[in-house]
């Protein structure tokens, strides 16, 4: 598939330059076409019968091993969400953590993952990394670990200044259980979750697909509590009586997704092309060179598809702007910062359009 076939995918291309997958990813036609189908038969068709759930849980066993090859791991180490949030809130709820033990995060963590572990019940120490380039983050992060720490949890790639973390070396240095926020890193720069613990998925971000979406890899399923059960998670259930976990991760599954949205994932995984990581590495670093030009760049070169930039007008006014100009971009509230998704579907000239439109 070239660029110009992968791009025409995408109709809100013909009129945006849509820079903006760190909050929601385009959609594709494929996608689109595998939920409004699925909506039809839905409406038409008997959606309650044996059937139906047959189709379901297969279609969940084909999107798990999908998101399992995203991640390099295998489908028993993968629960299906419906966000990172999700993903966060199952692991720290089996983590059934105390007010003595402590957990180490940063101060540039999205509350998907802050919220979480601030209502956890544990003691929280905050690595203050906002301002710190790839290099200074990691030890930032172990100046805070201490004999009390029971978990590590951080982003893959900051959602804020768009700096990659090795998440790897904390997991190497420390030897703790990691928590990963996965949802500016999956779909964004090729993932291997090697000897993390926790690795949570968004889909509808750079994976770009519906709604209500996502996953978590949970390296070993047998070590964490069961918290939040859903109908997904049994395997056997005697009322009165006895609840037997499935086997592996999907007994962390959260609960239902709708059979169109699972379709509408499956179908956007379909259309990701082979050279996307290294087109959005190509297109990120065009854009933080043309950025640079104008205004004063808050990402560090090399990182993922994240650039952040400070604009010399109100960031919130600005965003506003360029939606006008049909340029979709993101400002980060509590911050001076705007924010701009560069995918595999990003070209040239929006990358100019972002650019004059400042």
């Amino acid at each position: 598939m070239t660029f110009e076939e992968a791009r025409a995918l995408f109709p809100v291309l013909d009129s945006f330059a849509y820079l903006n997958a760190g909050t929601f990813g385009p959609l594709a036609r494929p996608t689109t076409l595998a939920l409004v189908e699925q909506t039809r038969r839905d409406s038409e068709e008997v959606r309650s019968a044996k059937p139906y759930f047959d189709e379901l849980f297969e279609l969940r066993t084909e999107l798990r091993t999908l998101i399992a090859g995203l991640l390099g791991t295998t489908s028993a180490h993968v629960a299906l969400t419906t966000s990172t949030t999700d993903g966060c809130n199952i692991v720290l709820a089996g983590f059934g953590l105390q007010p003595e033990d402590e957990i180490v995060t940063t101060d540039a963590e999205h509350f998907g993952l802050a919220g979480p572990v601030f209502a956890s019940g544990a003691t929280v120490r905050v690595a203050r990394v906002q301002q710190l380039g790839p290099d200074e983050i990691p030890g930032a992060v172990l100046a805070e670990v201490t004999p009390r720490t029971r978990l590590i949890a951080v982003s893959h790639v900051y959602w804020t200044t768009g700096v990659v973390l090795d998440v790897h070396a904390l997991k190497q240095q420390t030897g703790l259980p990691v928590l990963v926020d996965g949802a500016q890193s999956v779909g964004a720069i090729p993932v291997d979750v090697g000897a993390l613990d926790f690795y949570t998925v968004s889909g509808q971000k750079w994976l770009c697909g519906p709604d209500s979406t996502g996953a978590l890899y949970v390296a070993d399923p047998d070590a964490l509590r069961v918290a939040r059960p859903s109908y997904f998670a049994q395997q056997s259930f005697e009322p009165g009586g006895r609840f037997v976990p499935k086997p592996g991760a999907p007994r962390f599954d959260s609960g239902w997704i709708p059979m169109g949205s699972v379709r509408g994932l499956i179908a956007a995984l379909g259309v990701a092309p082979d050279w996307r990581f290294e087109r959005i590495k190509e297109i990120a670093a065009a854009c933080r060179e043309a950025l640079a030009e104008r205004v004063e760049v808050v990402t560090p070169p090399g990182q993922a598809g994240l650039v952040t930039f400070v604009p010399k007008e109100d960031p919130a006014e600005v965003t506003a702007r360029l939606f006008e100009q049909q340029v979709v971009v993101r400002n980060l509230p509590g911050t001076p910062w705007v924010r701009a998704s560069c995918g595999w579907w990003t070209s040239d000239e929006d990358v100019q359009r972002l650019v004059a439109a400042l």
